[in-house]
């Protein structure tokens, strides 16, 4: 039986008829009409020879409804940006590749550095916030998508049912969170939503009591899917972390900015499956490790703003709590794999539930001992009042890079 349960305090859309890619694309061709759409990439260079993207790119090129895509691009010098323009260049939308390594681009964050009011950390929020930048300074779409560039699952309909609930013209959702099963190759997947995240946040509601925001976050099925979707004035004010945090920071950027009733959640896959982190035992700057401490401190940040006083000994209780609830856990999906004919390595489950456990341990302390570290990057609306010419600075940069390095690509063709 199809699941149409709604749990928690945000609306979840169902996959419950298995439409056909075709028939939502008709619908979203024509609210493309009233709400432009656009889609944002953010992408490593090395995602361009791993066996995902190209994938991504085919399906993309089928897409009817979509009138821009803009791709971050991190961690590429010269050559390898010119090889992405070629990359990208069989998309039929128009489509801007930001070249974040260039000159042009560095010139400006280095001004923007000096104001006090760019991303202090390398990473996929730095990629995001920029490419959120270009958004409002050169696009005219209205409903914008965002999804990461490793899944090997990808079909164009996870795009389709991702951007549906802020394109319809009579849906009043302002942002749309997509989740899945992550299961894949006969195995449950995604350890740190189910082992970290819930548990924690059940544990937060053990040890301070239920709040409007735990039960707001605990409603997402999959609160760490790198996919979204938001309507184009989300970005003015948005403030998101540069870390491992950027997931958590968005939906509670979401829970601050709106009602409830402004935001979902949508099944976007049946099946998911992208580039896995190794879970890093030895080095918390590191993989699952690392993941976890930022996501942890982002919690201890978010209720902190809310009034919660944390101490050493609130702390232990909350890691004491969190670690027998996420054992009971690991025996919930282990029962879950085996009903389901998966597998479950019980072992390699319970040595991610005691590393995080001692993640919780380290993440409070640091909180404790840095109260005034600042991880989130301003909103644009900060940057433009610092640097008000900073959307035409940024268009210009972005223009002029494709300009200078496309040549080669009208010179093939």
């Amino acid at each position: 039986m199809a699941d149409f349960h709604q749990n928690g305090i945000v609306t979840t859309l169902h996959n419950i008829s298995q439409r056909s890619v075709a028939e939502l694309e008709g619908e979203l061709v024509q609210f493309a009409q009233e709400r432009p759409m656009g889609l944002i990439l953010p992408s490593l260079f090395s995602e361009l020879e791993g066996p995902a993207l190209g994938n991504i790119v085919n399906h993309l090129q089928q897409v009817p409804y979509l009138d821009e895509v803009i791709i971050g691009l991190d961690r590429a010098d010269e050559q390898q940006y010119r090889h992405a323009l070629t990359f990208f260049d069989k998309l039929p939308q128009k489509h801007r590749v930001l070249w974040n390594d260039g000159p042009r681009l560095r010139a400006l964050d280095s001004e923007l550095q000096a104001l006090g009011v760019a991303p202090k950390e390398l990473g996929k929020g730095r990629n995001v916030w920029y490419c959120m930048g270009y958004t409002l300074a050169a696009s005219k779409v209205e409903s914008i998508a965002l999804h990461d560039c490793d899944i090997l699952t990808y079909d164009r309909a996870l795009l389709a049912r991702l951007i549906y609930p802020v394109a319809h013209p009579r849906f009043n959702y302002e942002f749309c969170k997509g989740f899945y099963a992550r299961t894949a190759a006969g195995k449950i997947n995604g350890r740190v939503s189910r082992l970290l995240v819930t548990p924690l946040l059940r544990s937060f509601k053990t040890v301070l009591g239920s709040t409007d925001y735990l039960e707001y976050m605990d409603s997402f099925r999959y609160p760490l899917a790198g996919e979204f979707s938001f309507r184009r004035d989300v970005l003015n004010d948005i403030r998101i972390p540069s870390d491992w945090g950027l997931e958590i920071g968005v939906l509670s950027e979401m829970y601050r900015n709106y009602a409830h009733n402004r935001l979902c959640q949508v099944d976007i896959a049946q099946t998911y499956d992208h580039k896995h982190q190794d879970l890093s035992l030895e080095d918390r700057n590191a993989g699952l490790s690392k993941m976890s401490v930022d996501i942890t401190k982002a919690l201890f940040r978010k209720l902190a703003t809310q009034g919660e006083t944390f101490t050493t000994e609130t702390i232990r209780s909350l890691k004491a709590t969190y670690y027998r609830i996420a054992l009971d856990f690991v025996e919930t999906y282990h029962n879950d794999a085996l009903m389901n004919g998966l597998s479950l390595d019980i072992h390699q489950e319970e040595k991610a539930v005691e590393m995080f456990a001692q993640n919780i341990m380290h993440a409070g302390q640091h909180f404790l001992e840095h109260p005034m570290e600042a991880p989130f990057v301003p909103s644009w609306n900060r940057v433009v009042s610092a640097m008000p010419d900073v959307f035409a600075r940024l268009r210009e940069a972005v223009e002029l890079d494709n300009q200078q390095f496309s040549a080669h690509i009208r010179k093939a063709g």
